[in-house]
């Protein structure tokens, strides 16, 4: 008997929960595959390259790990594609057996309070690509001249930020920040970071490994008030809090009251804030913040006690949203892809044939870089358990190559990615500073991928 027609997948998104699907898809032996991998970017590794902190290097490891995903012989990167404009459900039917959206939770989640779209307004997400060089950003996006600046939020994100700006250029010079942006922040005029957390120290959602890196700043003092971590270790709070919450409550008491040491910067951590106001005429100016508590019932609620707190730039770091896909439902409540075990459903609950979801898009902007494995293994399952079905459904297969034509896509297989990372690495060279420094902007990819 002849082997059957490889499984023909596509794979949108090539982040962490699209690259561990590709992994799935070729580490099993119960159906032959052949697995194209599209980005709209012409970099691989979705928020592994634009997400993480570029001082996180041990985290940017994973590239590493992704990097052999995508030299398997069974597996084709293909960036430079995006959903939706180059391509869309119909025509990938045309080419695929199986298609599984990963396309991740793209934009931020808003406070809604007023002032929110004023100048010196932005979402952390925003800035957090600008320093990891991602190309839709513009260098001058952010020019740091404010003095005070406000992060809102209590997770590894909103601590990433605050240790971006309160580091020195020397202290980030090893690592990839596109040069552009690495002369802006040695130019930061920032001197004070306010980071505020709407509830308590034992319901932040930080990690402890993140937090315990705030209190190792060499450029800024770190100032926590005694007050807000005044909390009775043996009380009922303390007892039923997880054990990574008291980890995080015993270094802020270490630090709860310490003296400023006098460096050029301040990090003050400031826990029970909500903001209520964004002030500013034309731009920010002030943030409005109430103090808050929580009722007998564990929910937030405002005390009625407000301050104003200085600040020319407010950085908002409260979630990733996922948005909705051309051609397909969404599930608003959640921001996710309606699916039953990775299977997208439509409005009545049936599964649309062929098509899945993995990652965030699936879940909602949940877990770490590794939840994406055990994630895009369970939607594997499910696709593999259709196979039959899926190869009963498809006609004749068009080609990629075939579909994309008069698109107006630049696509940037592989080997571009490549002249990319080489080009990044000679840059690194040229400049001294260590392993790579990334380029900024599409046009200096397309320049690289040419080579």
């Amino acid at each position: 008997m002849s082997s059957p027609e490889p499984l023909r997948v596509a794979v949108i998104g090539s982040g962490p929960a699209g690259v561990y699907t590709a992994d799935a898809l070729t580490r099993q032996e119960r159906e032959p595959v052949r697995v194209d991998v599209l980005d709209r970017l012409p970099t691989p590794y979705g928020l592994v390259r634009y997400g993480v902190a570029p001082d996180h290097t041990k985290i940017k490891g994973v590239a590493r790990a992704l990097r052999r995903v995508l030299e398997h012989p069974g597996v084709r990167f293909v960036g430079g594609v995006e959903y939706g404009r180059h391509i869309d459900l119909e025509g990938l039917h045309r080419a695929y057996h199986a298609v599984v959206f990963a396309t991740g939770a793209a934009t931020d989640r808003r406070m809604g309070v007023p002032g929110e779209d004023l100048p010196g307004s932005a979402a952390a997400t925003d800035f957090v690509g600008w320093y990891c060089g991602h190309p839709d950003s513009r260098v001058e996006r952010f020019l740091l001249e404010a003095e005070d600046v406000v992060v809102v939020g209590a997770g590894n994100v909103a601590l990433d930020v605050a240790r971006i700006l309160a580091k020195s250029a020397d202290e980030l010079r090893g690592t990839d920040i596109p040069q552009p942006v690495l002369d802006v922040l040695a130019a930061s005029k920032a001197r004070r970071v306010h980071l505020l957390a709407r509830r308590g120290p034992l319901q932040a959602r930080f990690t402890a490994p993140e937090l315990r890196d705030m209190g190792a700043l060499d450029n800024a003092d770190l100032i926590v008030d005694p007050g807000e971590v005044d909390i009775d270790p043996n009380g009922e709070e303390m007892l039923t809090a997880a054990r990574a919450a008291r980890t995080n409550l015993r270094y802020l008491k270490e630090w709860a009251g310490q003296a400023p040491a006098g460096r050029p910067r301040e990090v003050r951590l400031r826990f029970w804030r909500r903001p209520l106001e964004l002030r500013g005429t034309d731009r920010v100016e002030s943030v409005l913040a109430e103090r808050t508590r929580l009722d007998a019932d564990g929910r937030l609620q405002g005390t009625g006690e407000t301050e104003e707190i200085p600040a020319g730039l407010v950085l908002r770091s409260i979630g990733y949203r996922g948005v909705p896909l051309p051609g397909l439902p969404f599930d608003e409540a959640g921001a996710v892809l309606p699916h039953r075990d990775g299977r997208v459903v439509g409005p009545g609950g049936a599964p649309l044939p062929g098509v899945y979801t993995a990652g965030w898009a699936k879940r909602g902007a949940t877990g770490v870089i590794g939840t994406n494995k055990s994630d895009a293994a369970g939607t594997v399952r499910s696709l593999l358990d259709d196979a039959a079905a899926l190869r009963a459904g498809a006609g004749p297969r068009t080609g990629l190559e075939e579909l994309l034509e008069g698109s107006g896509a630049e696509p940037n297989d592989y080997a571009g990615w490549l002249a990319i990372d080489e080009a990044e690495a000679e840059l690194a060279a040229r400049l001294g500073r260590g392993e790579r420094v990334k380029l900024l902007g599409w046009e200096e990819f397309r320049r690289a991928a040419r080579r």
